[in-house]
């Protein structure tokens, strides 16, 4: 769901026809762990020991993430809560209190990186309030596998610029076409590798190791899961990580499934999540009451959504309020797509700006930062008796 260029259009994507035709409408050493219980039309502008084949470890990057330059600002989401982990169906802060992460994602780094500046992170940190920003690497369509190098340190630039406002960030793998997300283990290896790396001691980073599989079964996405997150484990063992779902992480209700099938089969380590995709104007009845079943019985992330259909078109400001509504009731983390000038800006916002206040915004970029404006309601560290 997450490969329109403005909303949800196409611009020559593989996988829009797939998505009408299927529903309207991502090896390390494996390790057995215990389990826990994307305006419309816009186009770019600018081994040995199970190791998965093609991986290749990232050069002159240290073997741990060295300390931030400085704290993260007090009061600011990361300074308040800490490193995060999953305890239960919830995502909690290192108080053991449990947290409702709201933020934004950003469109596609190699498109709208003049998006993403000093001044619109600033803005989406102090005025849009936001708690967590998203980070879509592309995998193909002229992201990662065009330019590695480039494409890696961009985000570790961004990854670095976010925990000094007290954001968190999730680093993104997103997987478009093809659908299986084994075809790009390789990559995502190296990718994650190197980023675990670099930024596991700043405790501000969440790690989406694959964005949208579809047309494959459930149990190759976990497979997937189970040889990609010990690489990050190796590095950064605490972090939370985001496991997509079938039918274009829609707990496979877009491909006729439900979230039985995880519950019966979750991946096998602890501190997972898995991440649910909606957009509200075509997602209805059946996909808001899969979202509230599997919130009560494996812990979800809505890492992307939008208030349109999934190709870009009208807003539905009424459900998509019914979603947020649920997902606050339940504590459910979301993040809405996408923080650019194809989305919630009008053309031309970026780079300059103004990227505070409304006078920038589209209709939908005006609902979702009253909706980010809203006070956090994070859980205050627990005080020892006596």
């Amino acid at each position: 769901m997450g490969d329109h260029r403005g909303r949800r259009s196409s611009c020559g994507v593989a996988g829009r026809g797939a998505w009408r035709a299927v529903g309207a409408l991502g090896a390390a050493f494996v390790i057995l762990l215990p389990v826990s219980a994307s305006g419309p039309g816009v186009c770019p502008r600018s081994g040995a020991g199970g190791v998965p084949p093609g991986f290749v470890p990232p050069p002159g990057a240290p073997r741990s993430g060295g300390p931030p330059e400085r704290g993260p600002p007090a009061g600011s989401p990361v300074a308040v809560n800490g490193r995060l982990r999953v305890c239960g169906m919830r995502l909690c802060n290192e108080h053991g209190g449990p947290v409702q992460l709201r933020g934004m994602s950003a469109h596609g780094l190699q498109w709208y990186q003049d998006c993403l500046t000093r001044g619109s992170l600033e803005a989406l940190a102090r005025d849009w309030r936001a708690d967590v920003l998203r980070l879509p690497v592309y995998v193909r369509e002229g992201g990662y596998e065009s330019g590695p190098r480039r494409t890696t340190d961009r985000v570790h630039g961004l990854v670095a610029q976010a925990a000094a406002l007290g954001m968190y960030v999730i680093v993104d793998w997103h997987v478009l076409g093809p659908g299986d997300p084994h075809r790009d283990l390789g990559r995502a290896a190296t990718f994650f590798t190197e980023i675990a790396r670099r930024h596991a001691a700043r405790g501000n980073v969440l790690y989406e190791i694959v964005n949208e599989p579809y047309l494959v079964p459930w149990t190759r996405v976990r497979d997937y899961a189970e040889r990609l997150v010990p690489l990050i484990r190796r590095y950064d063992p605490r972090a939370p990580v985001l496991v997509g779902t079938r039918g274009w992480s829609s707990l496979g209700v877009s491909e006729n499934s439900d979230e039985r099938e995880i519950v019966n089969a979750p991946v096998r380590a602890d501190n997972i999540m898995y991440t649910f995709h909606f957009y509200a104007g075509g997602h209805g009845r059946r996909y808001l009451d899969a979202l509230s079943r599997a919130a009560d019985r494996i812990p979800v992330f809505v890492s992307e959504f939008g208030t349109t259909d999934p190709e870009g078109v009208g807003d539905d400001f009424g459900r998509a309020g019914r979603y947020l509504d649920l997902m606050a009731r339940k504590k459910i983390s979301w993040v809405n797509w996408n923080y650019s000038d194809a989305s919630v800006f009008h053309a031309g916002t970026c780079p300059h700006g103004p990227f505070a206040g409304t006078a920038s915004l589209r209709p939908a970029g005006v609902w979702i930062r009253a909706r980010l404006r809203a006070p956090d309601h994070f859980p205050a560290p627990r005080r020892p008796r006596g």
